[in-house]
């Protein structure tokens, strides 16, 4: 998926500040244009997996003419920055994992007080949701 962003010009006393329309709050910046944009894919790729991770969708990049028409960005440069939702899929995936007996037996009798599944109760603490 390809995002754009807006890139406010710096100097070499203020950094290049970045925002991505798309995403409400995404936002970062860079001592150099490239600092800036290789900040902005990973605020992106947060911002995307934090909304993943709290059931929210994905909203779909705008086109940079529609956003360009923003007069708030009058002056700003553009540029866009792909990201592989690959990486943040929901796909199921079977693993096998050793873990000492009464660890599994802990797991297990939380999952069950939580009224989950083994791997509900696995994956749902370790993206720390409650």
């Amino acid at each position: 998926m390809i995002f754009p962003i807006a890139i406010e010009p710096g100097d070499e006393k203020h950094a290049f500040g970045v925002v991505v329309p798309d995403l409400p709050g995404c936002f970062s910046a860079g001592d150099t244009v490239e600092e800036a944009i290789d900040n902005a894919k990973e605020a992106i790729e947060l911002w995307l997996e934090s909304a993943i991770d709290e059931g929210m969708p994905v909203p779909e990049p705008s086109a940079i003419e529609k956003l360009r028409k923003d007069r708030s960005l009058r002056g700003w440069l553009w540029a866009v920055v792909s990201v592989d939702l690959s990486q943040l899929s929901d796909k199921t995936e079977r693993v096998n994992i050793t873990l000492p007996s009464r660890v599994l037996r802990r797991i297990d009798a939380a999952a069950k007080e939580a009224g989950e599944s083994r791997s509900g109760y696995i994956a749902r603490r370790a993206i720390g949701t409650r």
